[in-house]
Formats: structure tokens, sequence, C-alpha cells
């Protein structure tokens, strides 16, 4: 496997916690401690363009197509939803006085998790016209939920949370359906496999986990991947390979069948980043893997096998 790094963006004034892609396959939103909405286009890096600027951190994006809104959660006070080719704001609602750590949108339903243990639900059918509306708090920690998964597949969503457990809910009743004791603290990321077949965890402990989703999510691997917390894991686009993100500074990249390590991204050997790296996407666009950390930068890398 060969990497090599194709551009850095720096525009960022602090770390950058999010990334989420855009409508153009090529295009990519980021946000991060010093409020910025970035949008910025993979063929031309000298060109970011600042979409908006909230007064506090950002740790958590996510873009509607159907809609072309982008969902910006603002901690301590809600979800931003703005038009990213007008610059302007579309609708806003004021869930709550907590971090918004992660928004994951599915068909017709917004999943928001809360640094408070609370997952918001809402109800998104009658946009762009009218705001969300809240259709459901899940209340299953009175510790942060810091990531959110959906499994269209088997009609579930999983959540991690800072209690070190992974909670299943179902995707229509919204219910509770089984619990994992997972990790042995906060679980930071969570991912299903493209296919569905499992999911991937990671947290503060260092430790990658894969869990049998046919078989009740039984433990299927775990394996000590980085040296410190792991921060976030992304999908290639074909989902034979996904990478991880540490505050050990390094970007590893994994075959997904086999979960061996294939590659390490680092400052030594690739001009890596320098601190916590925090953010992963791998965009479709040339099948380039974008990341982001606490020394502001993004990377952008080529992997070819």
């Amino acid at each position: 496997m060969n990497v090599r790094k194709i551009d850095t963006f720096a525009g960022h004034r602090d770390c950058v916690y999010a990334l989420t892609p855009a409508r153009a396959s090529h295009q990519f939103f980021s946000a991060g401690a010093d409020g910025l909405v970035v949008r910025w286009a993979l063929d031309r890096p000298d060109l970011g363009t600042l979409l908006a600027r909230v007064p506090a951190s950002v740790y958590a994006l996510a873009y509607d197509e159907p809609h072309n809104l982008l969902w910006i959660g603002q901690n301590f006070d809600g979800v931003h939803l703005i038009d990213p080719d007008q610059k302007t704001e579309i609708h806003s609602l004021r869930l709550t006085n907590a971090s918004i750590f992660d928004i994951q949108l599915v068909e017709n339903l917004a999943l928001v998790a809360l640094s408070d243990g609370a997952v918001v639900v809402l109800d998104t059918a009658d946009l762009p016209n009218a705001a969300p509306v809240v259709r459901k708090h899940l209340k299953a920690s009175d510790k942060s939920a810091r990531s959110v998964a959906v499994n269209p597949a088997s009609r579930e969503f999983a959540v991690g949370y800072s209690d070190a457990l992974i909670r299943i809910f179902d995707l229509d009743k919204l219910t509770l359906k089984q619990v994992l004791p997972a990790h042995t603290n906060s679980v930071f990321t969570l991912q299903y496999a493209p296919d569905g077949r499992y999911l991937l965890s990671a947290g503060r402990d260092a430790h990658l986990k894969a869990w049998s989703v046919t078989e009740g999510y039984a433990p299927a691997q775990d394996v000590v991947a980085h040296l410190y917390a792991i921060n976030h894991i992304a999908y290639s686009p074909d989902g034979t390979l996904f990478a991880t993100a540490s505050m050990d500074k390094a970007v590893k990249v994994w075959d997904a069948a086999t979960f061996r390590l294939l590659k390490v991204i680092d400052k030594a050997r690739h001009a890596g980043h320098g601190t916590s790296v925090n953010r992963l996407w791998w965009s479709p666009y040339r099948d380039q893997l974008v990341s982001a950390g606490d020394d502001r930068l993004i990377s952008v890398w080529e992997v070819t096998r």
C-alpha cells in the first residue's frame, strides 16, 4: 500500500473536530473549536469558503443532501440548519445547554447525541418548509452520548457512551434493544460496515473492536490499535478498507475483511499531523482520505494498493 500527501488545508484558527461531505463529491465541510464552518474543494485547496461563524465550539456537522441543508451542532445552544449555497440560516432549534457530540441523519429523522447522556430524536419530515420537531428524548445513561451510527439493513442505530457501553436502539420503534459492555472507558466512535454485517467501535482505551451484527453483536475482533485514544473511524467508499484516527497523532489504514493493519500515516513517515487527529472522511473523489486535527490543519491523502 502506498500513501501520498496531496494537500494541506489551512484556515481554521483552532482545533478541527468535524468533517462531513457536501453534495459534490469533491467538496466537504469542516468545523471546530474556532466556531468557523468552512466549505472546501479537493480540486481547489486554496479556495476555502466561510459559510458560518458560531460563538462556540462545533463538534458535529451533518449534510442533508435532499434538502441541501448543513446541520451545525453549536455547543451549549442547539442546532442550526443553513443553506450552504446562500450562506443563510433556514432554521435553528435551541435544544440543550449541553455539548453536541454527533448528528446523524436517516430517512425523516435526525439523531443528536448530547453530553448529558440524551439522544434527541428530531422529526425532519416537513423540511425545508418547517423546522424539525422533537419526537423523542432517549435517555439511557447519565454519561455523555459520544457517537451515533445507523444500520438501515437491520433497522437499528448504535450509540457509544462515556460509561464505556454501546447501546443498540430500534430505528422504527425508537426503543432500547441491547446493551454491549464494550470498552473500559469512553466510546468515542462507531461505524457500521457498509454491508451492515459488523459494527466497529473505539475510544479512550485505544482498542478497536468489531461486533457481529448478524450474531446478536457477538464480539468478532479486539485489537490494541493505537497508543492513545481513538477518535474516529471511517470506511473507504468501496468498503474494503477503513481508517482510524488517534490522539497518538497517527492515522492507520486497515483491511476491512481481515482487520490487518496495512499502513501507518504519521508525521515522521508522511509529514502527517503533529497533534491529535480528531476526524476522518474518505471521499469518493479519487478515493482520497481527509484527516483533521488539533494542529488546525486538514490533510488530504492518496491511498493506493
